[in-house]
């Protein structure tokens, strides 16, 4: 069995490749932090671990690269963005995959917030895959705004052993004054 301390990151591509037209370009934030050495936040990117498939393989290629990647996961990093919910490719599976296979606590990171103390109020922008595994109680998901301080927390405190009290678990106020982030 693989040791599993990667964090996979699931995003809405839009269907490009261009980092600014899409969630992508969070994806390549939490890779610039990681890469900054004077910084305290780091990650061990699930999707770094296996070689590169690019979007005009296989789709059956990609699939099996996606599996081993989340295999080989401790978590899941959704990023939750505009337009996460409309994507019916990719998301959908690797938040399928995730939870009904491997058994991986979500850290749902929601772009445009700056404090998320009612997990319930943002159903509307869950991925119906994510949305039916709250409702039915299977998934885990610690839901954070996609802030560094929050990212690092989640990242350090959740994994397949450790996982959120439930599909609608939040850190404290108190965990966003401490963080330096004041509480809508």
């Amino acid at each position: 069995m693989a040791y599993k301390n990667g964090t996979y990151v699931a995003f809405h591509a839009e269907g490009t490749d261009v980092p600014t037209d899409s969630d992508m370009k969070y994806y390549n934030l939490l890779k610039a932090w990681t890469a900054k050495e004077d910084d305290d936040f780091s990650m061990v990117n699930s999707h770094e671990k296996t070689s590169a498939v690019r979007d005009s393989s296989k789709r059956e290629t990609l699939k099996a690269s996606l599996v081993t990647r989340l295999r080989n996961s401790k978590h899941l990093l959704l990023i939750i963005g505009d337009t996460t919910k409309l994507d019916t490719d990719w998301v959908p599976f690797e938040i399928e995959y995730a939870i009904d296979d491997c058994d991986l606590p979500v850290i749902a990171a929601y772009t445009d917030y700056g404090c998320i103390q009612n997990p319930a109020s943002h159903a509307h922008e869950w991925p119906e895959a994510l949305k039916r595994r709250i409702e039915n109680g299977t998934a885990r998901v610690i839901h954070i705004p996609f802030k560094k301080e929050p990212i690092a927390a989640a990242i350090e405190q959740f994994d397949t052993q450790t996982k959120p009290k439930s599909g609608l678990s939040y850190y404290t106020r108190d965990a966003y004054v401490k963080w330096g982030i004041k509480p809508d």
